[in-house]
């Protein structure tokens, strides 16, 4: 509109002033000076632009960035598989006491067998009596006598079976049998709740690894 209204005015100013040299270079040298205004301030207005733009550019750019971030997908790092638990010494010998005890055991319940006849026997010599009954009490007599010499032996031989693993007596196999036995139970429930978290892990992992591929 400027441009255009300047043009009109130095085409009139030109049509009256013309045979005026002085007078016409002067009209000349205003127009040009007007033209470089004008050029310098659409200069101006663009810049000013253009400025604006980049500076919104460049404050979006980090949130654009951040959201990237968000959204890159993190690579987890696999935790280390836990070391299996050991079984000490004590616990080792577990199976072998075992086998003691249980020889052990059969004996006593054959001992109890005895002690439970003896009973009854000693039961019936004490309804056994009269004169004429001496001869059935002399054999139940016999008979609970041999009994007692058989539960004797018997629970000596409960001496013998420790002994022949080298230890003195039944009370100092019993005290170091309970003691592994502890310790061997110990070792089963660590080695269970190792198992357990050896296989979450193994969940665990499957799980990451469909995710990291999708």
């Amino acid at each position: 509109m400027k441009q255009s209204e300047i043009a009109r005015k130095a085409k009139a100013s030109i049509q009256k002033s013309w045979r005026n040299p002085a007078l016409f270079k002067s009209l000349i040298m205003t127009a040009i000076y007007a033209l470089e205004l004008l050029i310098s301030k659409v200069l101006k207005m663009a810049l000013e632009k253009a400025d604006k733009v980049t500076e919104a550019f460049a404050k979006s750019e980090p949130e654009q960035t951040k959201v990237q971030a968000v959204n890159e997908p993190v690579m987890a790092k696999s935790e280390p598989i836990p070391e299996m638990p050991k079984k000490s010494e004590l616990a080792s010998k577990y199976p072998r006491l075992a086998d003691i005890y249980n020889k052990l055991e059969k004996q006593n319940k054959a001992i109890y067998q005895r002690e439970q006849q003896l009973a009854s026997v000693e039961k019936k010599i004490a309804g056994t009596k009269g004169i004429f009954r001496g001869k059935q009490r002399n054999k139940l007599h016999e008979q609970a006598e041999q009994l007692r010499v058989q539960i004797a032996s018997m629970k000596q031989y409960l001496s013998s079976i420790v002994q022949g693993y080298c230890y003195k007596n039944v009370k100092e196999f019993l005290t170091e049998y309970r003691a592994s036995k502890a310790e061997y139970s110990d070792y089963q429930l660590a080695v269970s709740r190792w198992e357990q978290q050896i296989g979450n892990k193994a969940e665990s992992d499957s799980i990451r690894s469909r995710l990291q591929q999708k």
